[in-house]
């Protein structure tokens, strides 16, 4: 009799852990889908975190940082909050990745671009700064994509909104300082469409040289987000600098913290 009812309490047991599992499973799996937003949109309750995602036409998935937020879910492609990272890094490592998801990091160019080549799809490009001052402001591009490894992965981005300025344009509307089209460079890939390069009042051979880090350079420009990350006390006037220069004006001046990240729409 004994072992009847041993028998009975494990059964009921399992059947009610059994159960409360199926109810605590969500309704959607939040684990992969093609990008950050197709994840938010299948589980809306689903937090920020790193998720497994795989674009279309893409062989394998792979992992990004996803920034669930009330407007969306959104990639993050670029963190930069200290000096522990070094983003003084060749076109390999920008084309493939480095750093950790949950802190710095840049995902990759090869990535973004598998992400926004599917021209189905309307992608918006947002970009986030700290100062060391404890003020933030933001920059967001419509239309955002990325060209092909041909084009050096070239910047195309449409209409701007927010409040720290078109700095992807430049900070005077010059035709020298719009980064907008330009192709990617780094210290062993000059497409940064001058040579010398006039950095203020200096020729230089390449903007990744002198600024630092990789970018859409066009003739340098206004925005550089890869450069060298400078502490609070030391962080005025060095031309390689983390700068937006259409919010920080005056002096160049080395930003804190940036975070970039594209969503779907």
């Amino acid at each position: 009799m004994k072992g009847l009812v041993g028998c009975w309490v494990f059964t009921l047991a399992f059947l009610l852990t059994g159960t409360e599992q199926l109810e605590t499973q969500p309704t959607a799996d939040a684990s992969q889908g093609s990008d950050c937003s197709q994840i938010k949109a299948l589980s809306p309750g689903a937090s920020s975190g790193v998720y497994s995602v795989q674009p279309a036409g893409v062989n394998a998935p792979f992992e990004v940082f996803c920034e669930m937020r009330p407007d969306g879910g959104w990639t993050v492609f670029q963190r930069r909050s200290g000096g522990a990272v070094s983003f003084q890094k060749n076109w390999a490592a920008y084309k493939h990745g480095f750093g950790n998801l949950t802190t710095d990091h840049w995902l990759g160019l090869k990535k973004v671009f598998s992400l926004t080549k599917n021209k189905s799809k309307k992608w918006v490009m947002r970009v986030d700064l700290w100062d060391h001052e404890g003020a933030t402001a933001f920059a967001q591009y419509k239309k955002f994509r990325l060209g092909n490894e041909t084009t050096a992965f070239n910047l195309n981005v449409g209409n701007y909104s927010g409040d720290a300025g078109d700095a992807i344009r430049g900070a005077y509307r010059d035709i020298d300082q719009d980064q907008n089209g330009s192709g990617f460079s780094t210290v062993d890939s000059d497409n940064d469409g001058c040579d010398p390069c006039i950095f203020g009042d200096i020729a230089v051979r390449d903007c990744a040289s002198s600024n630092g880090g990789g970018w859409w350079y066009s003739r340098c420009g206004s925005a550089s987000l890869n450069s060298d990350w400078h502490r609070a006390d030391d962080n005025i006037a060095w031309a390689s600098g983390i700068y937006w220069s259409t919010w920080k004006t005056g002096a160049p001046y080395s930003l804190k913290a940036t975070r970039m990240m594209i969503k779907s729409v």
